[in-house]
């Protein structure tokens, strides 16, 4: 630490003395005096008067500027207090230690990294003050450095004045060199107030903070940051008797109207800064949030709509909303769905059509938040298997067939699991069909129970035709306290997640696994601070049986706990489906049993299309440990399966689902089969004997022969296992910290496809996104490394181009991460721009790198030739580019391309060898030498040094920084924390 203050005295010197000669003075005369800026009269140029802030009166040293503006006071306050602004016009600023908060709210803590005299400093704020005029921020850094920053802003005539004043005290300012960091910081703050004004000219405007101080949470003795997020009002609409006098908007408003009431609070719904609702499917809104707020007669900054389907939208807004007012880009948010399915059923059986408002063209939303990606690929529709229950009917049918159940078995297992949900619908004020069923009646079939889709009939379906709404009203603590909501109604969001499964169904390894959903579940837990043992309500998304059994093995939860039902409404079933909107319905009702048992925790899950998009929340009157976050983990890539559109031969049937027409007759069939590569392809028939054979006997695991996609025979009828998936084209071996990717298709020489791409760029993200991995080796089975794009692939229209990281999955993002490529056999064209992606390079004696795109007619346009440009000389990379021969990877190493070379066959582990010197050092140092390398080319030679010192001040005082100097000091090995 003496090292590091020493040196960073001596280098800051000598730089400000370079270009300040009166710093010199200033040392040899030892000055010990308070800056006569503190001293000024009250009044600045601009003529406001002003009083000083008297926390001054505690620094050794204090500096004052002022200047004067035309804009308004409070629109520079409100840009003052955007914290996610301050880099622009703030000098000393040098970066941001975690997440800091989006606006100054007092008490509110920050970290922030400094440079002052070029030498970098870490300083630990907390905002003291955050009134109307004023924002005052008191820290402490290293050395034992005090610094405290007030910004007043006073109104004059139109205008406004404002005021900088600055604080510093603790040993640095103490000695000779304390009149010269005080001249420096008023020559900073003058830079910096000139700045901002400049901000203030453009019209950039702040986001407003919300006008209160930490607030005391009464039942835990806490004191929160006004931004936490918090439910305070719900509310919930069923309208049993048709009526289309009353259209979806005007349910959803209804419903926030409830939830107002619920919050106790007249005028609340006034106060929202944002609708966000949830897509109606019964009725089509250009902006349901806009004809909302019309039938509120409310004017909200911003309007947010889900995607146009997907049940996952009611939890996925709720977590937005959260997101929001935890940024304090809100204060209030109103979150809010509905249908009227029933109500469209009985005027369409009239013949009518009901007259709801339309909304012109030039209606939309501010945003729409999730995927509206199509839901089918072209061997699911050619199979008719587009219609959610027989989509669900599929997988409740391999969920069977993985479990080992007999469909007596089963058929017993999933009636009982909905007449418990129906139990808890006949508790439920707010259900569609409030009333106890018996698993017996449920797997009876009648007129009143017909066969919908195999193993469903009606009743283990979800309920569309309702007329249903929701209203759950989301704003901060600090309003919340301010408007007088009541704490007991407060529940607090602790943490959201959202992510999706392999797209589409057809192509999962697995037909009775989320992935996605597991992932969302242990993020939300591990944020929230809580296990799966410490939730005692729960509501997992119930569309049909199979969505609940894997929600519930993927998050670890029994299906037949009598203390702890896996849903809170009674299910679609019976508290009814109100198409995108269930999740709604289940977090007012978490809200109102949470409020009932204090201090318990709750979970509520939603999804949409064909269990593939999941959104989780979770909630509890305890405030949370940890500021929340709308997480969105990635899943862990697993086996995928092609879905085959042609296909002949032989294969296991894995799955099956029979159609049955109104008069419970049965139609078709649908079935997926394995072929012996472990390809799936989709059937239907409509030959009744072999739909008979569905109905009457059970064929899973029999063998088929297939002619086409609708005709297929029996080979025989023993159990055979279902093939297993196909090993996957990328694989990944974590070995603690490091990851070896390795690219595994060696029957193509490793070339990428459409579907490696995207494995691919899945993978790097978790990589990117799990903390504790810290390097990643990127290499090819079989002896070679990749030969780039697969060509056939090309050719068949199926390039490897990803949302993200465009060609190759990879290519075009780059990874903050350290990257070794381990190069077997040659890097050649896209072979060679993946190994290029890669920060450090290990190759074979006898590999080549080239680029023959041009004996194609092609560019390596992947940054192929742009990045050989970078890392070689210049005639070099032009000789590989125009002449598109290779060179020896002895030759690349000679230039400098590769790092070290090996015997073929054991790139791979020199390349461990070298990953594990890189493991060696400090996670936080990597990471930022990483970025001065990429970033110092476009540095000027004027701002490079500056620059530099920026990035590294964050590492210079971590904790990783004072561990290394007390290993070396001690002769033993650093722990490294990553911070």
């Amino acid at each position: 630490m003496n090292l590091r203050k020493t040196l960073g005295s001596v280098v800051g010197t000598a730089r400000w003395a370079a270009s300040n000669p009166g710093a010199i003075a200033d040392i040899a005369l030892g000055v010990v005096r308070r800056d006569e800026a503190a001293a000024a009269p009250a009044t600045s140029g601009g003529g406001a008067e002003r009083t000083a802030p008297p926390e001054l009166a505690g620094y050794e040293r204090t500096v004052s500027v002022s200047a004067t503006t035309e804009c308004p006071a409070g629109e520079v306050r409100t840009l003052v207090g955007d914290l996610s602004l301050l880099p622009r016009w703030m000098s000393i600023h040098a970066g941001w230690r975690g997440q800091p908060p989006a606006v100054a709210v007092a008490g509110a803590s920050l970290t922030e990294q400094i440079k002052i005299m070029g030498v970098p400093a870490e300083i630990r704020w907390r905002v003291s003050t955050a009134t109307e005029h004023r924002i005052g921020l008191e820290g402490t850094g290293p050395m034992g450095l005090t610094m405290g920053l007030w910004f007043s802003i006073l109104p004059t005539g139109s205008g406004a004045t404002v005021w900088i004043d600055a604080g510093m005290g603790g040993d640095p300012l103490r000695g000779p060199m304390g009149g010269t960091i005080a001249r420096t910081v008023r020559d900073e703050m003058e830079r910096s107030l000139a700045a901002l004004l400049t901000l203030v000219d453009d019209g950039v405007r702040g986001v407003q903070a919300p006008a209160h101080g930490p607030v005391l949470h009464q039942a835990s003795g806490r004191e929160l940051p006004a931004n936490t997020p918090v439910i305070v009002g719900v509310g919930q609409v069923v309208q049993h008797e048709p009526d289309v006098t009353h259209e979806p908007a005007d349910l959803a408003a209804e419903a926030l109207r409830r939830a107002q009431v619920d919050a106790g609070v007249p005028g609340l719904l006034a106060a929202a800064d944002g609708i966000y609702a949830v897509a109606s499917t019964s009725w089509s809104y250009r902006d349901l949030g806009a004809a909302v707020a019309s039938a509120l007669r409310i004017t909200p900054k911003e309007t947010v709509q889900s995607a146009r389907f997907g049940g996952d939208s009611g939890q996925l807004l709720i977590n937005a909303a959260g997101q929001a007012i935890a940024d304090g880009t809100a204060s209030v948010v109103l979150v809010c769905g509905a249908e009227t399915g029933n109500s469209l059923a009985a005027a369409q059986r009239r013949g009518d059509t009901p007259p709801w408002s339309e909304q012109g063209p030039e209606v939309a939303p501010s945003r729409v938040l999730g995927s509206e990606k199509e839901a089918n690929n072209e061997a699911e529709s050619l199979a008719g298997l587009m219609a959610p229950i027989y989509v669900y009917g599929l997988l409740e049918t391999a969920l069977r067939h993985k479990l080992g159940r007999s469909k007596a078995e089963h058929q017993q297992a999933i009636t009982g699991l909905w007449s418990r949900l129906s139990r808890v619908a006949a508790t439920n004020r707010y259900a569609w069909r409030p009333e106890e069923v018996a698993a017996e009646e449920l797997a009876r079939t009648d007129a009143d129970n017909r066969m919908i889709s195999s193993p469903y009939p009606k009743l283990l379906c979800a309920n569309l035709q309702v007329d249903q709404a929701s209203g759950v009203i989301v704003t901060d603590v600090g309003t919340a306290e301010a408007l007088g909501v009541p704490q007991e109604k407060w529940v607090f969001l602790h943490a959201g997640a959202a992510a999706h499964d392999e797209w589409f169904v057809s192509e999962r390894g697995d037909l009775a696994a989320s992935p996605a959903i597991h992932a969302i579940g242990q993020a939300a837990l591990e944020h929230a601070g809580v296990r799966i043992d410490d939730v005692a309500h729960v509501d997992l998304y119930s569309c049909f049986p199979v969505a609940v059994q894997v929600a519930a093995a993927e998050i670890g939860l029994p299906l037949d706990d009598p203390a702890r039902p896996l849903s809170l409404t009674g299910g679609l079933t019976f508290g009814g489906g109100p198409g995108n909107n269930y999740g709604g319905h289940a977090v007012a009702t978490l809200v109102a049993r949470l409020r009932e048992s204090p201090g318990e925790f709750g979970l509520s899950t939603s999804l949409g299309w064909y269990l593939t998009k999941h959104a989780i929340g979770v909630y509890s009157t305890t405030p949370p440990e940890r500021p929340y976050r709308a997480l969105t983990p990635v899943p862990e890539p697993v086996p995928a399966r092609r879905a085959l559109a042609d296909v002949a031969g032989p294969a296991v049937v894995e799955s099956y689902t029979v159609q049955y027409d109104r008069e419970g007759a049965p139609e078709a069939a649908i079935v997926s089969a394995i072929t012996e590569a472990g390809d799936r392809a989709l059937l239907r028939t409509r030959d009744p004997e072999l739909v008979s054979r569905f109905v009457d006997d059970d064929p899973l695991g029999w063998r088929i022969e297939v002619a086409d996609v609708s005709s297929f025979g029996f080979l025989d009828e023993e159990r055979h296992p279902v093939p297993a998936a196909p090993e996957m084209p990328v694989l990944v071996d974590r070995r603690g910290p490091l990851w070896v990717i390795t690219l595994n298709r060696p029957h193509r020489r490793n070339a990428i496809d459409h579907p490696t791409a995207q494995l691919l760029e899945r993978i790097v993200d978790a990589f990117e996104g799990d903390d504790t991995a810290r390097v990643a080796i990127l290499t090819g089975a079989g002896g070679t490394f990749s030969a780039g794009m697969d060509l056939k692939a090309a050719a068949a229209g199926q390039f490897p181009l990803t949302e993200r990281r465009g060609p190759l999955g990879i290519t075009a993002a780059p990874i903050s991460k350290p990257v070794i490529a381990a190069v077997e056999g040659h890097a050649l064209a896209g072979g060679c721009e993946l190994a290029l992606v890669a920060d450090l390079v290990v190759a074979s004696t006898e590999s080549w790198f080239g680029l023959p795109e041009a004996k194609r007619g092609l560019v390596a346009a992947a940054g192929g030739v742009m990045r050989m440009a970078q890392r070689l000389p210049r005639n070099v990379a032009m000789e590989l580019a125009l002449t598109g021969d290779p060179m020896p990877a002895a030759r690349m190493a000679e230039l400098g391309l590769v790092n070290r070379l090996a015997e073929p066959g054991t790139v791979l582990d020199a390349a461990i060898a070298l990953a594990e010197e890189v493991l060696a050092n400090a996670p936080l140092s990597l990471e930022i030498s990483k970025r001065i390398i990429e970033a110092a080319p476009d540095w000027s030679a004027e701002e490079g040094f500056a620059l530099q010192s920026e990035m590294a001040g964050a590492a210079l005082f971590s904790e990783d920084a004072a561990e290394g100097v007390a290993a070396f000091a001690e002769g033993r090995a650093p722990v490294w924390k990553g911070r």
